[in-house]
């Protein structure tokens, strides 16, 4: 009861966020990062804290996904066969603090970048042929890669680009980042158990999951109906530009 006091407002917070990036898809892996990151928990359990919780979330919200029938295996197949070989690869790579905060921040602005545009990405004239095989595998591969090595799901980042490809109707897209969130997290999570530097806060991992477990089962129910996404996302991606900046004038400051 005392650790659960003590860390009251990190539960708190990951409650909001798995609430909030459910109603849209989403797992949260990039707040998750950035919250963990402002608190200065140890740099070698964010990636792995922050996945546990992105699958924790997105598995319930990617089951309710497919009952529903939007999630096109035919077409979601290629992006996650090439997409869960490299995430493993990306977790299991040794990367000293330094150098994962400033590729975290980098990151983290790209995010938030693509966060706060998507909606017009939605209204975008590009067209492109999205059925073949290695196009796909592509975008995945590549996705999935970074998702790794910085320790989210990479929903985030597909998103915005099937958008902008017009790759299909939004709901579709929606369930297949879901569902790419689940696997790329599974999958670089394995790649990080697998090496040496592997560490985790098992008992803090253990209360945040079921922090946002609560928040994820609420938002995938009903947050759509109490949240407009545009907000969200937003909202969500002025936290993840403010820590990316932080981060980066920290850490590029320091070989200045």
């Amino acid at each position: 009861m005392n650790f659960i006091i003590q860390n009251i407002e990190l539960i708190l917070l990951f409650f909001g966020i798995a609430l909030l990036y459910s109603s849209v898809g989403f797992g949260g892996g990039s707040s998750y990062l950035a919250i963990l990151t402002l608190l200065g928990i140890e740099f070698r359990t964010l990636r792995a804290i922050s996945l546990l919780c992105n699958i924790t979330v997105v598995s319930n919200g990617s089951f309710q996904f497919y009952r529903q029938g939007f999630l096109k295996f035919k077409k979601v197949v290629p992006l996650v066969l090439f997409s869960i070989p490299m995430a493993y690869f990306g977790g299991r790579i040794p990367i000293q603090e330094e150098i994962f905060f400033i590729i975290l921040g980098i990151a983290l602005l790209l995010a938030a970048l693509l966060m706060w545009i998507q909606k017009s990405l939605q209204m975008s004239l590009v067209s492109m042929n999205t059925e073949t095989w290695w196009f796909n595998g592509l975008i995945g591969g590549s996705i999935g890669f970074l998702s790794g090595l910085v320790g989210i799901g990479g929903g985030i980042f597909l998103s915005p680009v099937l958008y902008l490809l017009k790759w299909d109707e939004a709901k579709v897209i929606s369930a297949t980042a879901s569902f790419f969130i689940l696997v790329n997290s599974i999958s670089g999570l394995a790649g990080q158990a697998s090496s040496p530097e592997f560490q985790i806060d098992l008992l803090l991992a253990l209360t945040l999951m079921a922090s946002v477990a609560l928040g994820g089962l609420i938002g995938t129910y009903v947050g759509t109906k109490r949240f407009k996404a545009v907000t969200v996302r937003r909202a969500t991606a002025i936290l993840v530009a403010y820590v990316g900046v932080r981060i980066l004038i920290k850490y590029i400051g320091q070989w200045l």
